[in-house]
């Protein structure tokens, strides 16, 4: 890849370090793939799920600002590691793990990236047929081919190609949903009423932190496995405060416009959390939405549902190909990204056209991998704050090197802080009941702890502190 690429080439890079001629460039192209991959529409339905935790409308605002802000900040210190390595995020856990170690997060990681990836495009091609029934034209299973089809294409296609075509394909999505999402704005906006949203009661300040926890981990902790993916291309000399700037910018913006929106509809509503409308999008979060829209709107805001759901899967796909060939699968990239493609399109299928009751239990497993994967993140952010000089490229792909085979420390503190999280966590099915085994012993309320993430959160804050054990030998690593 160099300057003169064109969007339609197939990315060549792998999981190698990017060479100095072919980085380009400025942090600034950072906020097109982060804004396209978080304005989705599924956003608004947080501001029911943030309100359901009994908070006033400032206090549910002021718990959301605080959770997509700070968890997207996360996300901008991953990319910022990306400049500083030009290598892919799971290459650049070599240096905290070890370059066989790292197999483990890896593994964890790649996991998280197909099942996200596969439940946004069930999410994609569900919601195709729920706009369709609302137009009153047919929603059955021509309607879901045909939706799942163009976006299987789509997705696996921009994979394929890689950074330069997801760039592209970014940029012009965020123009157009962003217009799309203006117009739902307007149209909905008649829906709210301030003086109903002043007269919902407030709660705790532990109520707060519980929603702000959910939605950090719901947003910006979702992405952290995969931020240095989309960065590692920038040229060593870009400002690092706007690496973490535009990241943090681009992910946030979209999801605090929307959730704060989604307040103001929840809250105007009788009975705030408790209202029909929240009712519906506790069930069905795109349908719901829809509802409150005037027919002959409904195409752009499909293409808004959609095209959302479709930035964050390629993003996925991506990383996730990337991810399989960091594990160690002696594969091309974008061989990789096909192998990710045929799960999704079997795993679609077999929850689409197969399955009465699985994206529930599907989003929990993904809720249970959610806190290894934040207590991965925790140890890789503590690593690299610790470090004084950039990573050591030879040495990421050479067991024998300075990062050894297995970082003992803090592979074994991962699988400590995945059991602590999992303690701090409940899911909403028969056999994940287990979880949540520590809120009684340490005397927490599982009603307002239970399905905020408060095991992510803990796993991710500890996991931190993990490499401070090792400081000293992160010292020798770092000697010439």
């Amino acid at each position: 890849m160099n300057e003169e690429t064109s969007a339609f080439t197939i990315e060549q890079n792998g999981i190698n370090i990017i060479s100095e001629a072919e980085r380009k460039g400025a942090p600034r192209s950072l906020f097109w793939p982060w804004f396209a991959a978080n304005i989705s529409v599924l956003s608004v339905a947080y501001g029911d799920w943030v309100l359901g935790f009994g908070l006033s409308f400032w206090q549910a605002t002021i718990a959301s600002i605080i959770g997509i802000v700070g968890s997207f900040f996360l996300v901008g210190l991953i990319s910022l590691a990306g400049k500083h390595g030009s290598a892919p995020t799971m290459i650049l856990s070599r240096a905290a793990f070890g370059v066989k170690g790292n197999v483990f997060p890896g593994i964890i990681s790649w996991i998280l990236l197909v099942g996200w990836e596969t439940v946004l495009v069930v999410l994609s091609t569900l919601a195709t047929a729920t706009v369709f029934k609302e137009l009153g034209w047919s929603d059955g299973n021509a309607t879901k081919i045909v939706a799942f089809i163009v976006v299987i294409i789509i997705i696996v296609g921009a994979g394929i190609l890689g950074l330069d075509a997801i760039m592209k394909i970014q940029m012009g999505l965020t123009i157009i949903l962003s217009i799309a999402t203006i117009g739902y704005f307007i149209l909905s906006a008649p829906k709210i009423d301030f003086s109903m949203v002043g007269q919902i009661k407030g709660g705790s300040w532990q109520s707060m932190i519980g929603a702000g926890i959910m939605v950090a981990t719901a947003l910006g902790l979702g992405w952290i496995n995969s931020a240095a993916d989309y960065s590692r291309y920038l040229p060593r000399k870009s400002s690092n405060k706007g690496v973490v700037a535009w990241t943090t910018f681009g992910g946030s913006l979209a999801p605090l416009v929307l959730v704060i929106f989604g307040l103001l509809l929840v809250a105007s509503q009788k009975g705030g959390a408790g209202s029909q409308l929240a009712s519906e999008i506790s069930v069905d979060p795109i349908g719901a939405l829809a509802t409150i829209l005037p027919t002959w709107y409904l195409i752009p805001f499909i293409i808004v549902a959609v095209g959302s759901l479709v930035s964050g899967a390629v993003m996925d796909i991506y990383s996730s190909g990337l991810t399989l060939l960091a594990i160690g699968l002696p594969i091309k990239r974008w061989v990789g990204t096909c192998i990710d493609g045929v799960i999704m399109f079997f795993g679609t299928i077999a929850i689409v056209w197969f399955s009465t009751n699985f994206v529930g239990p599907f989003e929990a497993f993904l809720g249970l991998i959610g806190v290894p994967i934040s207590a991965w993140g925790g140890i890789f952010l503590g690593d690299f704050v610790l470090r004084r000089k950039d990573y050591d490229e030879k040495d990421l792909f050479d067991s024998k090197g300075r990062y050894g085979a297995i970082n003992w420390v803090s592979f074994i503190g991962m699988i400590v802080l995945t059991v602590i999280g999992w303690g701090l966590i409940e899911e909403s099915v028969s056999w994940l009941s287990w979880l949540g085994f520590l809120f009684k012993p340490l005397g927490l309320d599982a009603s307002v702890w239970g399905y905020s993430g408060l095991g992510v959160f803990v796993a991710l804050i500890l996991g931190f502190f993990v490499p401070f054990l090792t400081i000293k030998k992160i010292r020798n690593q770092e000697i010439e």
